[in-house]
């Protein structure tokens, strides 16, 4: 440590957290002395991985990002399983759950979000657990070694990954969803219905428009009870239906909080000496979770902490992947006309599996939704992201960038060469190709 060194705290061992150092080194490696407070045991990971240790695809030592060492090369003192407790702004000193006290001259909060819990009686049964660290998956991988059926309540993205990790593992999975159709956060009801009718043919069993109603059981989880009055039969259940930005601290510290910890496009909360980064953080209305936006919150907060006070938050066009083996599927951006000028372009081959849509306003893409064949998901993103005039391409834009242009040759203003590319490619119409207005 050094006298002349101004003191940067970090709330947060986590992907955010760490992200957000990493930028700060890179951009201004002695101007801080550092100190990192996270709530978990453990060497700090990946959490997008989770997923595939769950699955047995990779190892918790795979997944290990940033081990004790590193901090140790960069001069940062790490205080892992001693989450901060105690935020005094006046003072500029945060507390440990150890009693550990640190002054900073500037603070990062990257306290990320805490699973959602329905209101509903026994979640505190033996065989009840979250998909939220490596803590969970643990629980999760000892629960399919000596049980049998397993139900998952939640079919977003970390429900499905959950169950089928779980099935990977030998556990008979039934997967129970609120909604009509999985991921209607992220997909449209084509998707969805591609997407469940997938994971049925690999094993996975689902109760779509499902309640739950209670979990039950004699000192153990035996089950699950619906509203309509079914019930499902259960050695194992595991709670997916979403995360809160965790703001307990902000709120203690005297921060405005609404939904999230609210930030400025600079990243900070209502103290300047304060900012949030991460699922914690609210900009503008919005909390993410989708590691792009996260990094770039990252970034910004990092080159404000190097002093570059111009950088702006900008909230990018979100996007989401599932990670399930050989389940391909994507989507950005709106899932469906939002607006009476609103065009949408789908593409469907039934026997096939593939299915895309996009959705454009005034001749440029603003959603995309990919199933079976994401080949052109970045070519899309990027376009997206570009607010690119996609006019002279349009006739082909479905049929992706080997056809319509690579990088979106928007220079051929008749479509004659793109249309050329499909002949030669021996692409033609598809009967399910349409386009829909509003």
């Amino acid at each position: 440590m050094k006298a002349d060194r101004k003191k940067l705290v970090v709330v947060g061992n986590g992907m955010a957290g760490l992200r957000t150092l990493e930028a700060v080194l890179r951009r201004a490696p002695r101007c801080y002395d550092i100190t990192v407070f996270g709530a978990e045991p453990q060497a700090a990971y990946n959490r997008v991985l989770l997923s595939a240790v769950l699955a047995g695809e990779k190892a918790a030592a795979d997944i290990v990002s940033h081990p004790p060492e590193w901090y140790a090369a960069h001069g940062i003192a790490l205080h892992m399983g001693d989450p901060v407790v105690t935020v005094d702004a006046a003072a500029r000193t945060v507390v440990s759950g150890a009693g550990r006290r640190a002054r900073y001259d500037k603070l990062v909060l990257a306290t990320g979000s805490r699973p959602l819990a329905p209101p509903i009686p026994c979640l505190d049964l033996p065989g009840v657990s979250a998909f939220r660290d490596i803590k969970d998956v643990g629980t999760m991988i000892g629960a399919a070694a000596q049980s049998a059926r397993a139900v998952v309540i939640g079919g977003g993205l970390l429900g499905l990954e959950a169950a089928w990790g779980l099935q990977r593992r030998g556990m008979s999975v039934t997967v129970v969803h609120l909604m009509p159709t999985l991921m209607e956060r992220q997909l449209d009801a084509t998707a969805g219905q591609l997407l469940q009718h997938d994971l049925e043919r690999r094993g996975i069993a689902f109760v779509t428009n499902g309640e739950t109603e209670e979990i039950h059981g004699c000192g153990r989880v035996e089950g699950v009870r619906l509203a309509d009055g079914r019930e499902l039969p259960a050695d194992f259940v595991v709670m997916a239906i979403g995360t809160s930005p965790e703001i307990g601290l902000a709120r203690q510290a005297g921060l405005d909080v609404n939904r999230g910890i609210v930030v400025d496009d600079a990243l900070r909360t209502s103290d300047p000496d304060i900012y949030a980064v991460g699922e914690c953080a609210e900009h503008r209305g919005r909390c993410v979770g989708l590691v792009a936006p996260v990094w770039e919150m990252a970034e910004t907060c990092a080159e404000h902490l190097a002093g570059d006070d111009a950088a702006r938050f900008a909230t990018p066009v979100h996007s989401t992947q599932l990670k399930i083996t050989g389940v391909d599927v994507f989507s950005a951006g709106a899932l469906m006309a939002e607006a009476e000028s609103d065009d949408e372009i789908t593409y469907l081959d039934g026997a096939g599996g593939i299915y895309k849509k996009l959705v454009l306003r005034d001749d440029r893409i603003v959603g995309a939704v990919l199933y079976g064949d994401i080949a052109d998901c970045a070519w899309y993103l990027r376009l997206m992201r570009q607010a690119a005039d996609v006019a002279s391409i349009r006739a082909d834009l479905i049929f992706g960038a080997g056809v319509a242009g690579p990088a979106g040759d928007l220079n051929n203003r008749d479509g004659a060469g793109a249309r050329a590319l499909r002949r030669e490619a021996g692409v033609g119409p598809s009967p399910a190709l349409q386009i829909a207005h509003g």
